[in-house]
């Protein structure tokens, strides 16, 4: 069913882009109204449930989107999310979600795991290499792992850089065995 994630989020992405809307404040919306739904099994019972009204259900959801502050448009993503019996796929919706909005923006994820931990300065160093690499605003993420020894590893989408020394030493050992 990733055609059905795909198809709501780029719909909802051309809304959240086209109304000038702040896309971390949309999807942070829908990650309260997910949090809602995993601590609420009998919130989830009631929207996924074909016999109760449909209006039962958007009154629900309008009452938790006045306390929780949820904007209009995440509200209306929801509802039709209610109204055609597909908010079991909430959650792979705001992940499609957040891949279109980063693709149409211009930014890469980018996973960077060093041996060492990076202070702020090194990190944004790294990050401006990255951005001038692919020529993408960079959000990163940073993980240590110290069978690297030293150096690190960026990950950004299918793409692997290997700036490590485990990395190297391998790249040498093919070398002589070859």
């Amino acid at each position: 069913m990733a055609s059905v994630a795909s198809t709501y989020a780029r719909a909802f992405a051309d809304v959240v882009l086209s109304a000038h809307l702040d896309p971390n404040r949309a999807v942070d919306g829908l990650h309260r109204i997910m949090g809602l739904l995993a601590e609420s099994e009998d919130l989830r019972r009631v929207w996924e449930n074909p016999a109760v009204p449909a209006e039962q259900k958007r009154n629900l959801l309008d009452a938790i989107a006045r306390r929780e502050e949820i904007e209009r448009h995440v509200r209306n993503l929801v509802a039709v999310l209610i109204d055609h019996r597909r908010v079991q796929f909430l959650g792979r919706i705001v992940e499609q979600l957040k891949k279109e909005l980063d693709t149409r923006m211009g930014f890469a994820e980018a996973n960077i795991t060093s041996a060492r931990e990076l202070d702020d300065a090194e990190k944004r160093s790294l990050e401006a290499q990255i951005e001038k690499v692919t020529g993408k605003k960079v959000r990163a993420q940073f993980g240590l792992d110290a069978a690297l020894l030293g150096g690190a590893v960026v990950r950004v989408g299918s793409t692997i850089y290997d700036g490590s020394v485990k990395g190297q030493l391998e790249k040498i050992r093919e070398a002589i065995s070859s």
